[in-house]
């Protein structure tokens, strides 16, 4: 367990004031004051499960992407990219406590020279169950434990539905593409999550968990696998990049000999949701939304 807020007398003068609250992190229990005043977020994803908590973060990256997100953008201060955290512009927030998961958790370190950081990754084979924890998390930080437990149903809701209509369809396979390049994602991996909700077994030779890019694959892979379904993120349109998209890379001779191309079963899933926003709340209810949408026609 690790406590925060030690530092400098007027730091405990500030934490004696209110109750501390223990909560599980990506790094295992850390001790802080409960409900901070300011909060920085440096992922997306924590934006968006504080935005659904009804929490309003006081700096967030420059550039929030997602459309659900930008309501944020008029009250929080921008601060630096997702890559790189500006701490200047962090230190003129002044921030309580600094949030870090998935990509900015490389950064705790240096943003701690700000104010005390935790860091809330979420990791893509334990996805649902890691999503579920940091809700939880936030919401007992922030005393929302209510509206935690109600978001919680809503998503258990969900993926009971989302079981059921996966039932029985055949096998899947993940597909990224970036431009003209792709890559596919076993079971285990960074989006294996998307097979254990869909309860649909992935099409196939088993893939590299371990591989954060996923394994590069060509049409003829594809065509070779022969998926019953394809849920396909395209990276370019999440991230705003020049290239083909994802429908124009996989519109191919091989592809359209595939029983997913034949039976209308290439699913385009909402890409920034799922890439750039794991765990976050409203990405993910609006990405098991999709899937069930595309598996009950």
């Amino acid at each position: 367990m690790r406590t925060l807020f030690t530092a400098g007398p007027a730091m405990l003068l500030a934490s004696t004031a209110l109750a501390d609250v223990t909560i599980e992190t990506a790094q295992g229990p850390e001790t802080l004051p409960e409900m901070p005043a300011k909060v920085a977020a440096l992922d997306l994803g924590v934006a968006d499960t504080l935005m659904a908590l009804g929490v309003t973060p006081a700096a967030l990256p420059e550039k929030l992407f997602l459309d659900h997100l930008q309501p944020l953008a008029s009250s929080a201060a921008p601060v630096g990219t997702l890559q790189e955290p500006d701490l200047e512009q962090l230190a003129a927030v002044g921030p309580d406590l600094i949030v870090v998961a998935n990509r900015t958790a490389v950064k705790r370190d240096a943003v701690e020279q700000v104010a005390p950081a935790i860091d809330m990754t979420v990791d893509g084979a334990t996805l649902i169950e890691d999503a579920k924890a940091r809700l939880s998390a936030f919401a007992a930080l922030f005393g929302k434990e209510a509206e935690g437990e109600a978001l919680i149903a809503t998503l258990d809701d969900k993926l009971a539905g989302l079981s059921d209509a996966g039932r029985d369809k055949g096998n899947a396979l993940v597909l990224l593409t970036n431009g003209p390049k792709m890559s596919a994602y076993g079971a285990g991996s960074r989006f294996g999550w998307i097979y254990e909700v869909t309860g649909m077994p992935q099409a196939g030779k088993p893939l590299d968990a371990k591989a954060s890019h996923g394994d590069a694959v060509s049409h003829e892979f594809i065509a070779q696998t022969n998926p019953d379904w394809l849920f396909v993120l395209d990276r370019g349109a999440a991230i705003g990049a020049d290239g083909p998209s994802a429908d124009a890379t996989l519109d191919n001779e091989l592809v359209r000999q595939t029983n997913a191309w034949k039976n209308s079963h290439v699913v385009y899933l909402p890409a920034g949701n799922v890439y750039l926003a794991p765990g976050g709340y409203t990405s993910l209810t609006e990405t098991l939304d999709s899937l069930a949408a595309a598996l009950a026609e």
